[in-house]
């Protein structure tokens, strides 16, 4: 039975567990960074950064695992839930706003920092810096071609990226089917849904990883390829890590369903995990036009 009142926890280890872990991870990449720009290896700094991120999945398997028990047991109440789902929505606006700032600086760049460098508006003294520079976007001939060489050509929207955008909105489509399913208490419609968005996640990721090696062996597009290379590897490697954990989540979320968790009325972890995969879908739709297309 649910607890009528707001479920206090116990004490729990996890945060502190967790704060300590995340701090090797952020000590780990700063150290690595700064060797790497000091051409000193980084070997310390990557074992610290992978520790920390080792020790953060094992806390969040203990702490989620802990709520589950929890959460099954009925111990949390209506306003528990919408705690959860507070939460959830902050969250996700928070991610909004991290590729927000992403988006940003690719508009920035594309349409004030490149057309200075080229000699346009008020700023366009800076041509002086790289006579005969001209502004194109994307930037394959970058100001310091030696340093920063560019690509050899970009990656054709119309093959790989538009395949993986039909995977993703079909995934959205399907995840849906397991939704409705689910308030149906459909079990088998669910798992089989739900095993469908699983596989479209990972057949994006497979692909993900195929352009990234024609980009990088056959084209010349790599992180040090100026900034289009910048921005592109940055703005589609962080949607991949969020696809990567968004299915990572559904396959726990399925699990549980195996397991007979859930039901028609309360299913509020199913529902997170729809929301964030909708989320990173919606991503990819900006991405697939404003990187790949536009």
């Amino acid at each position: 039975m649910s607890h009528e009142t707001y479920y206090v926890p116990e004490e729990s280890r996890w945060p502190i567990l967790a704060s300590v872990a995340l701090f090797l991870m952020a000590f780990g990449a700063g150290s690595l960074i700064n060797a790497l720009s000091a051409d000193a290896g980084g070997g310390a700094g990557l074992v610290t950064l992978l520790i920390g991120a080792l020790l953060l999945g094992l806390i969040l398997v203990g702490w989620f695992g802990h709520v589950i028990k929890e959460s099954q047991a009925g111990l949390y109440s209506a306003q528990m839930d919408r705690s959860f789902r507070w939460g959830m929505g902050w969250f996700i606006f928070s991610e909004v706003m991290f590729f927000a700032a992403f988006f940003g600086a690719l508009f920035y760049v594309r349409t004030l920092a490149v057309p200075w460098l080229g000699g346009e508006g008020a700023k366009g003294a800076a041509n002086m810096l790289w006579p005969g520079f001209e502004a194109t976007w994307p930037l394959l001939q970058t100001p310091d071609m030696e340093l920063f060489p560019g690509a050899q050509a970009v990656i054709d929207p119309w093959h790989v990226p538009l395949l993986n955008t039909v995977i993703l909105v079909t995934s959205s489509i399907t995840v849906t089917f397991a939704h409705n399913a689910l308030k149906k208490d459909n079990r088998g419609g669910i798992k089989l849904w739900l095993l469908v968005t699983i596989l479209l996640g990972l057949v994006f990721v497979y692909f993900q990883g195929l352009e990234y090696a024609e980009a990088y062996n056959e084209l010349g597009l790599t992180l040090h390829a100026g900034i289009y290379g910048a921005t592109f590897f940055i703005l589609t490697g962080f949607h991949g890590m969020h696809v990567t954990l968004g299915t990572l989540m559904l396959i726990i979320i399925w699990l549980r369903i195996l397991k007979g968790h859930f039901d028609s009325e309360k299913h509020f972890g199913f529902e997170a995990v729809a929301w964030y995969w909708h989320f990173v879908d919606v991503v990819w739709i900006g991405l697939f036009l404003f990187v790949y297309v536009f």
